[in-house]
């Protein structure tokens, strides 16, 4: 509920301090007084696209305060907490516009965006009017306002949820089918590939072992005699049998020479091991290098063919392996592809199943509840004189989407047998006001979050049309806070609170201000809207019964 509304610097008003009240706030003046200034003020504030220039002439900037009432459940607190600003029972919009055009926008003392603005608009006010676009003349918020009267939460959650499941079947389906078919593009290619490479079946570190293989073939007979001569040297023909030879002397004279012999004959037989060991090296040096020249042609073929398959594929020959293994499983994807669309397109069917039926019970409900409705609203129209005028509403095929497959419009015909069309097409501006109001009626049920404005939608209709009007706002601001501003004495008379919008001219200036009325006031605010400017006895009283009808 909207409880204060502070204007400081708007247009013609330079301060204005307004307390408003749960019922019927009723805002009454001259035309041209400055009531859509107030309207501007609050759209302003709640972020709503106006009018450019909005800033006092002559001020620095203008700014505009709101403060609401939030009930426990609120919708606008899971907008507040999407957003991250605080809550809690008291919400405080404010913004401020320069002369330069800048605005700034504050929610609870905290920065926000024009966006954050409207989304809490959306579930703060509801504007009606004859050229309201934003609520029941715009059909593309009709099938919302069907389903919130038939209370259609539960099919709409399962439509919702039915929908979702076929969009992502639908989507596996088309990513499955996009890649079977890119595979299958490079089907021939993929089995070539893994045939050669399983013929070939290149191992990790193969690469480098035949390299250091084959250069070692290659210098094998650059070096080999030089093996061989150095094996001659040390082995039975060459060093060993000298150092045998020493050995062997220095033994048979060693107990002759007192001990000095010892430590030499030692030094020689760790020089015979020593030797033993570099003649096992040498000889297992040249078993290497004693190779078959084929053995040379076979090692380059291969080594040369790794090297041509990586180029051929872009990797390294370390990692043809693995490169192998990812061709194999694409290879089983492919091959597995066919039974795997098969399941992605049945649980297709099973999802698009399970979508008709939730959308079908959507249907049949909101036919149902469209019955009901053009019930309730040409029982509404009676009161307020339009009793021969026909409200429908039209239900036919529209495209499938999560909330079901049904377009949703409503039409008037205002005569009997006259065709009938969309609202703002068919009524006259009083015809339209009234019809809207009935439908507001209908729809509203025992809501009462959203604190509802209605802009002179009582115009072009007067006495006892009028009145029925008024008590129709009276009776829908029963179950919450409806602020009208409105020319109609009828309807000002059913106010539970009434504020005169008027002009004054101050220090050359003209200035725009709202007076709260008490019961006196009230008598002759309506008194001048019976009779004009001069106010009669005969207007009084005329005020005076309407007040108290």
């Amino acid at each position: 509920m909207l409880r204060a509304l502070d204007i400081r610097d708007m247009l013609i008003i330079d301060r204005l301090d307004l307390q408003f009240q749960p019922g019927l706030n009723v805002l009454t003046g001259e035309t041209g007084a400055g009531k859509s200034i107030l309207l501007d003020s609050l759209g302003f504030v709640l972020g709503w696209r106006g009018r450019a220039e909005l800033v006092r002439q002559g001020a620095a900037q203008g700014e505009v305060v709101a403060e609401f009432e939030l009930p426990e459940g609120h919708a606008a607190h899971a907008v507040l907490a999407e957003a991250g600003l605080p809550g809690g029972a008291e919400l405080i919009l404010r913004r401020i516009n320069t002369a330069e055009g800048r605005k700034t926008a504050w929610v609870n003392d905290r920065r926000c965006s024009g966006e954050v603005l409207r989304a809490l608009s959306d579930t703060l006010i509801e504007l009606h009017g004859q050229h309201d676009d934003r609520g029941l003349l715009n059909p593309r918020g009709h099938r919302a306002m069907l389903d919130a009267f038939a209370g259609l939460e539960v099919p709409l959650a399962t439509c919702r949820a039915a929908w979702r499941r076929l969009s992502e079947a639908q989507r596996a389906l088309t990513e499955t089918r996009a890649a079977l078919d890119a595979m299958r593009t490079e089907e021939e290619f993929l089995r070539h590939a893994v045939a050669e490479l399983d013929d070939l079946d290149p191992q990790p570190g193969e690469d480098a072992e035949l390299d250091a293989r084959r250069r070692l073939m290659q210098g094998a007979e650059k070096i080999r005699d030089d093996v061989a001569r150095a094996q001659a040297l040390i082995g039975s023909e060459g060093a060993e049998t000298a150092l045998g030879d020493a050995l062997r002397w220095l033994e048979s004279v060693s107990d002759k020479a007192d001990g000095q012999l010892e430590q030499p004959i030692a030094a020689l037989g760790r020089a015979l091991i020593e030797l033993g060991e570099a003649q096992t090296g040498v000889d297992g040096c040249l078993d290497t290098l004693d190779f078959n020249p084929a053995d040379l042609e076979q090692a380059e073929e291969r080594l040369f063919a790794i090297r041509a398959l990586a180029r051929k594929h872009g990797v390294a020959s370390d990692e043809l392996g693995t490169f192998a293994e990812g061709l194999r499983h694409k290879l089983t994807a492919l091959d597995a592809g066919d039974a795997d669309l098969l399941s992605r397109e049945e649980a297709l069917r099973a999802a698009q199943t399970a979508y008709d039926s939730a959308a079908s019970t959507l249907s049949a409900a909101r036919k149902a509840a469209a019955a009901r409705l053009n019930a309730a609203v040409i029982a509404e129209l009676a009161p307020l004189k339009m009793e021969r005028a026909v409200f429908a509403t039209q239900i036919s095929a529209g495209e499938p989407g999560p909330e079901g497959r049904d377009s949703v419009a409503f039409t008037v015909a205002t005569n009997p047998g006259a065709p009938a069309g969309p609202l703002n097409k068919i009524a006259s501006g009083g015809e339209l006001s009234r019809f809207l109001l009935a439908l507001k009626v209908c729809l509203s049920g025992e809501g009462g979050e959203r604190t509802m404005i209605f802009d002179e939608i009582d115009r072009g209709v007067g006495g006892a049309t009028a009145d029925a009007v008024g008590r129709r706002l009276a009776a829908l601001a029963g179950a919450g806070q409806v602020l009208v501003v409105t020319h109609s004495p009828q309807v000002a008379a059913q106010g539970a609170h009434h504020w005169r919008v008027q002009k004054q001219v101050e220090g050359g200036a003209t200035l725009s201000t709202v007076i709260p009325l008490g019961p006196d006031d009230r008598v002759d605010e309506i008194a001048r809207m019976v009779a004009g400017d001069t106010i009669t006895d005969a207007a009084r009283a005329a005020a005076r019964a309407l007040l108290e009808a």
